[in-house]
């Protein structure tokens, strides 16, 4: 029976004429059991991997193999395959997805396009910032996205493509014109349960593309090679130290800024640190596979600065004391983000390193976390980051268990963010460098289930203030 469809969620509780309710299957709720409280709010069809018991006459039941990615090629039709209409890049990795996405973004911008981006810190149509609840929103809510997109006119579309979406299916029916990957090391392992899980729903990205895509990696991470073996893309690679399509060379790196060779071509960029050289380099070779024209990309590549929470630099007005926000939430993040700073530091200046990690998330990277902190700082403040449902002393218990013998007298524990903030600037000498990581961007802590007004960066600088009256 044909049906007429007035809408498409993933949502029981939705109401509406003529709807369809996909039923999904979760690790904690199956959507199936929801089947008929959707019926009930007026949808007529339903898609399922299974039949319910006691089948409505009134409703038409689609059974699929796997609804997940069944939903995605239903809300891709349903919305009239908007990705079809736009030039759509998907930026995965461990590291960098969010910096790449934003920066060309505000590239193609600045390049006179009207442009769309979905991120972890923000859905921008052109200049219109809405919130983002998810890396990759659900693929009912990423076509309605893309839609809008299309209606305002947008020729360009910038992405994140989290592993978790890549698993679940939250982007099929997407066709992409570019993909990239930037690098991979350690996170995640709550969710996939091993290295190997992971690298794999990482490539099945990669897997996935048609031919007449393009494939960007970067060649100097090991992986890079992995994520393009079985891929119909064209392939291309970005690199610093082997040979690559799209090659650059770091000349100088400091608190102003980088001075690179792109493509033989110079570039002096705002953005700091050499993890940071190696996104110029994603966002240049995107841009030239999206038809730009190198010169001109890298003249707008000058003006760009960082996305919000990626290494924000702040300093005190009394003492100089340098503060640095970053996101960094993995051990590989972290350790980036401390030897960029240990590079460019002028002298003697100490590093001081707030960090926590988070509750309910990847437990076997907390030791890891608090490891690195110390070998690369001075002094360390382990401290909360989202507890969410576990109790604060426990996880620093665990970030404590990596900290070796050697290292233990340079680390404070302080459950309280806040304080813990406090507490490593009113230890800096004039000169010195306070890290703040792990939370970046976000503007919220979570305990017990409640989040809390919280921005990283405000606390920072409101510290700066109380010292230096």
């Amino acid at each position: 029976m044909d049906r007429e469809l007035s809408a498409v969620s993933l949502d029981s509780r939705f109401q509406g004429k003529g709807w369809l309710f996909a039923a999904l299957s979760g690790s904690l709720r199956d959507g199936h059991a929801f089947i008929p409280q959707a019926i009930a709010g007026g949808a007529n069809t339903v898609l399922c991997e299974h039949l319910p018991e006691g089948l409505d006459s009134n409703v038409t039941y689609v059974v699929v193999e796997n609804s997940r990615q069944a939903i995605g090629l239903v809300a891709a039709n349903f919305y009239d395959n908007p990705s079809t209409k736009l030039a759509l890049t998907g930026v995965t990795g461990t590291n960098g997805k969010t910096t790449v996405a934003t920066l060309l973004h505000r590239l193609f911008r600045g390049l006179g396009y009207q442009a769309g981006l979905l991120s972890t810190v923000e859905n921008r149509i052109g200049d219109r910032v809405l919130s983002a609840t998810h890396t990759t929103p659900d693929p009912v809510s990423l076509q309605a996205l893309l839609a809008d997109m299309v209606e305002a006119g947008c020729s360009h579309v910038f992405m994140e493509v989290s592993s978790h979406a890549i698993d679940q299916r939250r982007i099929a029916g997407l066709a992409f014109d570019v993909a990239v990957f930037t690098n991979m090391s350690h996170d995640h392992l709550d969710y996939h349960g091993t290295m190997g899980n992971y690298i794999t729903a990482k490539k099945r990205f990669f897997d996935d593309l048609p031919s007449s895509a393009h494939a960007l990696v970067n060649s100097d991470d090991k992986r890079g090679p992995v994520m393009v073996q079985n891929t119909k893309a064209a392939i291309h690679t970005y690199a610093f130290r082997g040979p690559a399509d799209f090659k650059g060379k770091l000349l100088e790196s400091g608190f102003s800024g980088l001075q690179l060779l792109v493509d033989n071509r110079e570039l002096h960029s705002l953005l700091i640190g050499e993890f940071n050289a190696y996104n110029l380099l994603a966002v240049y070779g995107s841009a030239v596979l999206l038809g730009q024209e190198p010169l001109e990309v890298l003249r707008e590549m000058s003006r760009l600065r960082s996305a919000e929470g990626r290494f924000d630099y702040v300093l005190s007005a009394k003492d100089k004391v340098v503060g640095i926000v970053d996101y960094a939430h993995t051990p590989d993040a972290l350790e980036k983000v401390l030897s960029t700073i240990r590079s460019i530091r002028a002298g003697g200046e100490r590093v001081i390193t707030v960090v926590g990690c988070g509750g309910d998330r990847d437990r076997a990277k907390r030791p890891i976390m608090a490891k690195v902190a110390c070998q690369l700082s001075e002094k360390v403040v382990l401290t909360s980051d989202n507890p969410r449902s576990e109790e604060p002393q426990a996880i620093l218990q665990e970030m404590m268990s990596g900290v070796e013998l050697p290292y233990q007298s340079r680390v404070l524990t302080q459950a309280d963010r806040r304080e813990a903030i406090r507490t490593a600037c009113m230890l800096a000498s004039p000169g010195d460098i306070v890290l703040v990581a792990g939370k970046g961007h976000e503007k919220y802590q979570e305990i017990a289930g409640v989040r809390h007004p919280f921005d990283d960066r405000v606390v920072l600088l409101e510290t700066f203030q109380s010292l230096d009256r």
